[in-house]
């Protein structure tokens, strides 16, 4: 299955190509401005690269977060607009997901920095069972995170170095979201199942004036 995915809730953009767990082609940006700009051209030059036609994809796999709020929005709507235009079918990842190593197998939670203002350190937090969700993505403070791994531990997978020096007890296996590893943990999911739908797992910090 060729499949192209997406990621843009990070930093930049990230374009892949995967044909049945393989990468075949992938094209990066790190720049934090001008995706809207950036992300056509690099999804021009995966399949010019890898010598195929978009007609060719099977499916299209998108990050939907959570995220870059920005970035959550533009990728979705690249991705659903493509895909429309294409006459194929999209799927939303979430970047948990995203970050899960391929062949997982037990009890596994991901965790990523939820950019959340100290003195509480908040995390973005997915909790699996052999590679298939349990829950939806939530914002976790770090000492409910740890309560709940004392009582029912878990492989971590996710961002060790946003852990500050007293979780430094937590064994957590470096792993991070990226357009290949949406598209490859697609390959088995159900589009009707996994629409590309924003995954915020927040309420957005800004109000309404008064």
């Amino acid at each position: 299955m060729l499949i192209l995915g997406f990621y843009t809730t990070g930093r930049g953009c990230d374009v892949a190509l995967t044909r049945d767990s393989e990468i075949v082609a992938r094209c990066q940006d790190t720049a934090e401005r001008g995706q809207d700009v950036t992300l056509p051209m690099l999804t021009r030059s995966i399949w010019t690269d890898a010598g195929i036609r978009l007609q060719d994809i099977d499916r299209i796999a998108v990050v939907t977060g959570p995220g870059s709020f920005t970035g959550i929005r533009l990728g979705v709507a690249f991705a659903r607009g493509l895909a429309l235009a294409l006459d194929k079918p999209c799927l939303g990842v979430t970047s948990l997901e995203a970050s899960l190593p391929l062949g997982q197998q037990g009890s596994a939670m991901v965790l990523l920095p939820a950019k959340r203002r100290p003195p509480q350190p908040t995390y973005w937090v997915q909790r699996f069972r052999s590679g298939h969700a349990t829950g939806a993505p939530e914002e976790c403070p770090l000492t409910v995170l740890q309560a709940e791994l004392a009582a029912h531990p878990h492989l971590l997978f996710g961002d060790a170095a946003s852990l500050p020096a007293e979780a430094a007890h937590l064994q957590i296996h470096p792993s991070e979201p990226s357009a290949s590893a949406a598209a490859i943990f697609s390959a088995d999911l159900d589009p009707d199942l996994h629409p590309p739908r924003p995954t915020y797992a927040r309420a957005p910090d800004a109000a309404p004036p008064a």
